[in-house]
């Protein structure tokens, strides 16, 4: 009886760890956006329009495009502008913008302003992922001369840290420096060339500490170099996610891409189709537009897997289709 007992008690905690949400970027498809002209942003989302200092003066760099999109009804276009003969870098960001004067080498991208900022804005994040993933575009600068043309590349930089962060994270004389409350990172930068199709990426992340970590913070600018002095480059991005990988036994199957399995809703119940036959392990998580995981179920992978959905109300939701050597996310709309 005692064992039983044991064996019951280890099974439920297994289960319960087994259960457990998995994190994930907020508003990860920018569908939901705030304010209104140059101040509108997405939501958990900020841009130099609601910055400190300069930021503010700079004019629009980031925008709502609903004319092209990777899935849903819009993408986050991030784009490098001329504002009084001066080159102001495309952002957006989980934290602030902060210019403190017009020299661009004072510039930097934080969780709050300076030493003794009271406003902080950083996403709460405990998980530790594998990678970065997501979709993006690119239009690079037609610029030529001074810092940036044909080396014009855009950046996604994700920062697992506790406390404050600061990016760059050394300290200057606007703010101390950040880099021992880093956890982890993962840095993806575009080809310094044009991308004119929605491309997937996946970056790893690189661990500096053991410890967990406490918030995420995300930089995106459409020019890497925050000295550019060439305005045009663009960079459009969509489906930002991070991806757990977990260890099990298996054979990688080349047949099994993420562009070989079909993912859609049609009438409260969400349809798996794996075109080319696979032995993987998978499994299909659905989150809420806030990040939240309000499903999870196991797929077999050598048939179509339906799943009912009627305990969700209508409206969009994000999936994460996972196996040993592929990963697919994307959009549901479930009426």
């Amino acid at each position: 009886m005692k064992k039983t007992f044991t064996l019951i008690v280890l099974l439920s905690i297994s289960i319960i760890i087994n259960a457990q949400p998995t994190p994930q970027p907020p508003n990860p498809g920018f569908e939901n956006w705030t304010g209104s002209g140059a101040t509108m942003e997405p939501t958990n989302y900020h841009s130099n329009e609601t910055g400190t200092g300069w930021a503010t003066s700079g004019g629009q760099t980031c925008f709502q495009d609903a004319t092209t999109f990777h899935s849903g009804s819009y993408s986050a276009k991030i784009k490098t502008i001329s504002f009084i003969g001066q080159a102001v870098n495309g952002s957006l960001t989980s934290g602030l913008v902060n210019a403190p004067t017009t020299v661009k080498s004072d510039g930097y991208i934080g969780t709050m302003q300076g030493a003794n900022g009271t406003d902080i804005r950083r996403i709460a994040f405990n998980g530790r992922p594998d990678s970065l993933i997501g979709w993006y575009k690119y239009t690079q600068s037609t610029s030529t001369g001074g810092t940036g043309g044909a080396n014009e590349i855009g950046k996604v930089y994700a920062i697992l840290h506790v406390g404050n962060y600061y990016d760059p994270s050394t300290s200057s004389s606007y703010h101390p420096d950040s880099s021992i409350n880093k956890i982890g990172e993962a840095l993806f930068l575009t080809p310094a060339s044009n991308v004119g199709s929605w491309t997937r990426f996946s970056v790893p992340f690189s661990y500096v500490s053991g410890n967990t970590p406490a918030y995420l913070l995300l930089n995106c600018t459409s020019s890497n170099n925050q000295l550019t002095t060439v305005a045009g480059s663009i960079l459009w991005l969509d489906d930002i996610g991070v991806v757990y990988h977990q260890s099990s036994v298996g054979i990688k199957n080349p047949a099994a891409t993420d562009e070989s399995i079909k993912v859609y809703a049609y009438n409260k119940e969400i349809f798996v189709d794996f075109m080319n036959r696979t032995d993987e392990e998978s499994s299909i998580s659905i989150f809420d537009l806030t990040g939240k995981l309000v499903s999870k179920q196991q797929l077999s992978n050598n048939k179509l897997n339906t799943f009912t959905m009627n305990q969700l109300n209508s409206g969009m939701y994000l999936y994460e289709l996972t196996g040993i050597d592929f990963h697919k996310s994307g959009k549901l709309l479930i009426n």
